[in-house]
């Protein structure tokens, strides 16, 4: 029966060959044969449609029936179409919206090798090792990359499948090495390791080819060497622009293998599954070319395939993994060569797990075997990463991941920056992932939120824990490094301390050198060292604008070489330039010519004159430091001046005295002439002074020191402004202060109360008000309500650079102390400023006095007229004297100035004179007296108040005519002296000297006729102050009066602001308030004239 069976289904298939056979024959016999029926021609087409239709039906079936029954796989040969025009396809022949579908059918199982027909008596199970082998040829089967599956096929199935070009590389058998597989290399030598120095050894060839990694690994490369690799390994290439479209469009279907041209392969569609059409809507389109057909077989499993669908529902589109090759939709296309596709391994991830048996698994694990292991442990914590965030489909690209893996390292814990990539559908999953919460949807979901909660608690009780111990740390380190710091603070003021007392006791001792031997000193060759350093505290010094400049407007001090007794070694604040150190030494240089009226003895200066600079002074640019700190800090400065006081009798002669300064005399070891420097700080203050005042009973204005408090200072100014009615304006002056910059005035006239307290005062009078307490008391208490608005809106600064508003002032005014006191109650006001000397052995003498000349503000002096022409001479004497006397009670010695005031009482008529203040300091105007009588050669009486110069040498004219017998001589009386008057300044300022070279300025002067002359012993002399702006200017004008002087003065400032200002650039500058000031006081002294022509008093002229 089984014999017949199997003749039946022989019969069968031949049959069916035979009917395909003879259907092909008939539609090649119809397409030469046209029949024309009552004039019409059949139409042939339809009839070969209707036959190519029968034909795919039968040969679809014949394929079916075949396949079941005999297991094999039966190819039917594809109908050949003749006449085909050129680029003619298949596909033309199928309207676009057809489908031929494949259904989803199960195919017997391959399991069992066909053995061909059987006998009857043939036993009907196999051996062990029959099953063993056919158990082999499934797994071959199964296994389409295997080299016998071709083979394996052809024998029991009779196909022949084309030979694909497989792009791997064949991965050879490995094998169990045993012992040691590579050779020893080599290392770097002991010695080298030794010592790094030495040279590194010779690297041989066959070390080379191991590569620079393992060269440097075993150290036959230094660490630190710089490799250059010859060639590059970085190539570079232009990159290709694509169309910002391409990236849309959808890539072309794969296609793997090759075939011989003029074939046809099967392109599947993978759009969205529709309905299948008939296979009647076919057009009418000329028969194909001859060619084979063959579909591609599936290989989705079904697994697969529920997955595909899942994923399908899920995501709502097309996805196309690798093993998704069930096929929707067949077309035709020709190939005209042959073309080779890249292949893409697909690995579809459900729920975070994988499968493992899967064919796209196998193919990619195939594929990479090479390095699997550390792939799959990547793809493996991929897997766990998309199971913990609950990910229910992921496809991952395999030669994405392959590359991803190769750089990355599981120690690191890839994040999903790094992982994304790798998935064909990662816009997908990094919604998912990136939603709040999703960690803990998977799973494990609850066990990682348990775990985290924990995690994130005990992180809190370790990071409280941790943050106070480290605040209990960071408290004890800072109370250690406080405790070390103040301990080292106090070691260091301690030490400090120590050494100023020694600097004090060794200022005291060499002081009481110097009294001791002052005469004899002054009888002597010495040299005096000038120091005119600013010692105020340093937060005073930071306010002073151009501190260098200040303390360099001292150069007059040079000229106390006309004593021939004297050197002098100047320490300047800046740097002298070249014309400026020649300007001096030629005017220096004129002492010979001076003394003896002839211009061309010129002396040389230079080993008597030194001008050092230090060096620090280039280090501590904005630190603000005084000129004797700068000293104390530049040993080459130190010592060049040791070396040039080396055995000679040498003093200091300093500024505002610092505690620098005795460190210097100490380093120097030389005396100092002057007070300590505690002393003269709190004497040079206001309150400090009213202090010396009062205690030499001299005349004060009306006021009030030592004032700190806001509710104080009300009740002083409340108290003077009752007492003192007729003064309409009061002075607030700041201790520490100079210069008339700590200065704000205020103006009762704006109390509102003030006029009918004067009306009140004026009915009682002077002495009954003073007296009347009870009368002054309503006055106070609408002063009290009163002061304070009009205090805020009325009272002004003097100086608003610094002190901008009053409240800026009051602030400083209550921080640092300070003063009230009243302003002369007249309209005419004149300021005085005497220089004075107390000698160390207590001789008192007056060195200079001065008028002083105001420009901008009444308060602020710009230069002085010498002498002075204000006060009766033995009244301010006697009272200079005084003050001199009370300044020497209390130890203080050296040069010092004191400031008054002149001015008539408008009541008694009669001239007061008030001292204001007291600086215990080389003050500027000394220092240009030292000038003015070193270029004239002259004397300063200040008991007398003259100026004395000596008279114009006589000139023997000699006349020689023939007709006269005798000759005669004429001489000209000589009288012992002749009287001078000086101007003096050393704060001129303007913007635009700064832009105008010394030499040219010197070539102005000269074409203008400005200059001095020695024989007359008049003219004017200039002081150039070295900056860094450039911008001040100091000048000296002698005259025969004091109205030519000052005409002189107003003169050269008028020629010199015309000369170097140009007409579109106007520049800060006083020259202009300058010479309207000196315009006001020539007035002033062409009225003294007229008055002493009629018999006035010298004392009751006033400036």
């Amino acid at each position: 029966m089984a014999k017949h069976a199997t003749k039946a289904r022989t019969d069968v298939g031949h049959i069916l060959v035979q009917v395909q056979e003879d259907l092909k024959e008939l539609k090649e016999n119809l397409s030469q044969i046209t029949i024309q029926t009552d004039g019409k021609t059949l139409d042939i087409q339809s009839l070969e449609t209707a036959i190519r239709r029968t034909e795919i039906g039968l040969k679809r079936q014949a394929a079916e029936y075949l396949n079941s029954i005999n297991r094999q796989v039966l190819t039917l040969p594809a109908v050949e179409y003749k006449d085909l025009p050129a680029g003619h396809s298949l596909a033309d022949t199928i309207p676009a919206n057809s489908k031929i579908i494949k259904k989803h059918e199960s195919y017997p199982s391959l399991r069992k090798k066909y053995q061909g027909p059987r006998l009857g008596n043939a036993p009907q199970h196999t051996s062990p090792g029959i099953q063993h082998k056919m158990a082999m040829d499934v797994k071959i089967l199964r296994d389409p990359t295997h080299p016998k599956n071709r083979n394996l096929i052809n024998e029991n199935y009779g196909l022949r499948f084309p030979i694909i070009r497989n792009a791997l590389p064949e991965i050879p058998s490995q094998k169990l090495a045993k012992g040691t597989t590579i050779s020893p290399i080599a290392i770097l030598p002991p010695a080298n390791r030794q010592d790094p120095s030495l040279l590194p050894p010779f690297v041989s060839e066959k070390d080379a080819r191991k590569g620079i990694l393992s060269l440097t690994e075993r150290g036959l490369i230094p660490q630190g060497s710089e490799l250059t690799l010859n060639p590059s390994p970085v190539q570079h290439k232009l990159a290709i622009m694509h169309d910002c479209q391409e990236k849309y469009k959808k890539p072309p279907p794969e296609i793997y293998g090759s075939y011989p041209q003029k074939s046809y392969y099967v392109v599947i569609s993978e759009s969205s599954p529709e309905e299948p059409k008939p296979l009647d809507r076919l057009t009418s389109k000329p028969p194909l070319n001859r060619g084979t057909v063959t579909p591609a077989p599936s290989v989705m499993t079904t697994s697969s395939m529920k997955d595909y669908n899942a994923a399908q529902r899920l995501l709502d589109k097309e996805i196309v993994p690798y093993d998704f090759h069930e096929p929707k939709e067949f077309q035709v296309v020709p190939l005209h060569q042959p073309l080779k596709f890249p292949r893409a391994y697909y690995v579809t991830i459900f729920s975070g797990t994988l499968d493992y048996t899967a064919r796209d698994f196998q193919a990619f694990k195939q594929r990479y075997q090479s390095y699997w292991k550390h792939i799959f442990t990547f793809l493996e914590y991929l897997a766990m990463k998309l199971r913990k965030y609950d990910v229910p489909v992921a496809i991952v690209e395999g030669e994405k991941l392959a590359k991803i893996s190769v750089v990355s390292d599981l120690d690191s814990q890839p994040t999903w920056e790094k992982l994304l990539p790798a998935l064909q559908n990662k816009d997908l999953v990094e919604d998912i992932v990136m939603r709040p919460g999703q960690q803990y949807k998977g799973p494990d979901g609850m066990v990682i939120a348990a775990t985290k909660i924990q995690a994130i608690w005990r992180q809190y009780l370790g990071r409280t824990k941790y943050l106070a111990s480290l605040r209990q740390k960071w408290a004890a380190g800072v109370i250690a490094i406080s405790w070390l710091m103040h301990a080292q603070m106090s070691r260091v003021k301690k030490t400090l301390k120590q050494s100023r007392q020694r600097h004090l006791e060794n200022f005291r001792s060499r002081a009481k050198h110097l009294a001791a031997n002052w005469n004899c000193i002054k009888a002597s060759r010495r040299t005096i060292i000038h120091i005119p350093s600013l010692g105020y505290a340093r937060w005073l010094r930071s306010t002073v604008p151009d501190i260098d400049t200040q303390q360099n407007l001292q150069m007059g001090r040079l000229c106390e070489i006309k004593d021939d007794n004297v050197d002098v070694i100047y320490i300047c604040p800046l740097w002298i330039g070249e014309d400026v150190t020649q300007y001096y030494m030629k005017l220096l240089g004129l002492q010979e010519s001076v003394k003896s009226g002839k211009p061309e003895a010129m002396v040389d200066m230079t080993n008597r004159l030194k001008v050092i600079t230090p060096e620090a002074t280039i280090h501590f640019t904005t630190h603000h430091l005084c000129l004797a700190t700068h000293l104390k800090y530049s040993p080459q400065a130190i010592k060049r001046i040791k070396n040039l006081i080396e055995g000679k009798p040498a003093y200091i002669v300093g500024g505002l005295l610092h505690q620098d300064d005795l460190a210097v005399a100490d380093m120097l070891n030389v005396p100092i002439l002057g007070p300590e420097p505690e002393v003269a700080h709190l004497y040079s203050t206001k309150s400090g002074s009213k202090r010396i005042f009062t205690s030499a009973s001299v005349p004060m204005p009306p006021g009030e020191y030592d004032i700190y408090r806001r509710q104080q200072m009300r009740e002083v100014l409340i108290q003077l402004i009752i007492e003192n009615l007729e003064i309409k304006r009061w002075l607030f002056k700041v201790d520490t202060e100079f210069g008339g910059r700590g200065t704000a005035y205020f103006d009762v006239t704006h109390l509102p109360c003030y006029h009918q307290t004067l009306m009140e005062f004026k009915k009682v009078g002077p002495t009954i008000w003073l007296k009347s307490k009870w009368m002054q008391e309503p006055a106070e208490i609408k002063m009290a309500k009163e002061l304070p608005g009009v205090l805020a809106e009325h009272a002004q600064p003097v100086n608003q650079e610094i002190f901008p508003t009053w409240e800026k002032f009051l602030k400083m005014f209550l921080c640092q102390g300070g003063v009230v006191e009243a302003y002369p109650p007249s309209d005419s006001v004149t300021n005085l400023t005497v220089d004075m000397l107390i000698e160390p052995t207590g001789e008192i003498s007056m060195v200079s006095c001065g008028d002083q000349i105001h420009s901008t503000s009444p308060l602020e002096c710009w230069g002085t007229t010498v002498p002075q022409c204000s006060v009766e001479p033995s009244n301010l004497h006697s009272m200079c004297v005084k003050i001199a006397e009370a300044c020497k009670c209390r130890g203080m010695i050296g040069f010092f100035s004191i400031d008054l005031v002149t001015f008539i009482h408008p009541h008694t008529m009669e001239q007061q004179v008030w001292a204001t203040d007291l600086d215990l300091a080389y003050s500027n105007q000394l220092a240009m007296t030292q000038l003015m009588l070193f270029i004239s050669h002259g004397n300063l009486a200040c008991e007398a108040n003259t100026f004395e110069v000596p008279p114009k040498l006589n000139e023997k004219k000699r006349r020689l005519r023939r007709h006269e017998v005798a000759k005669e001589v004429q001489t000209q009386t000589q009288l012992p002296f002749v009287k001078r008057y000086g101007v003096l300044s050393t704060q001129l300022k303007h913007g635009n000297l700064s832009m105008v070279h010394y030499s040219v300025l010197f070539k102005i002067f000269k074409a203008h006729g400005i200059g001095f002359d020695i024989k007359e012993r008049q003219g004017t002399v200039f002081i150039l102050h070295e900056g860094n702006k450039r911008d001040r200017l100091g000048m000296v004008t002698i005259g025969e009066d004091l109205q030519g002087a000052l005409l002189t003065f107003a003169r050269n400032l008028s020629v010199i602001h015309q000369e170097i200002t140009a007409p579109n650039v106007q520049w800060e500058n006083n020259f202009q308030a300058a010479i309207q000031d000196i315009e006001t006081i020539l007035g002033v002294t062409i009225a003294n004239k007229s008055q002493e022509a009629n018999s006035i008093l010298p004392s009751e002229l006033m400036i």
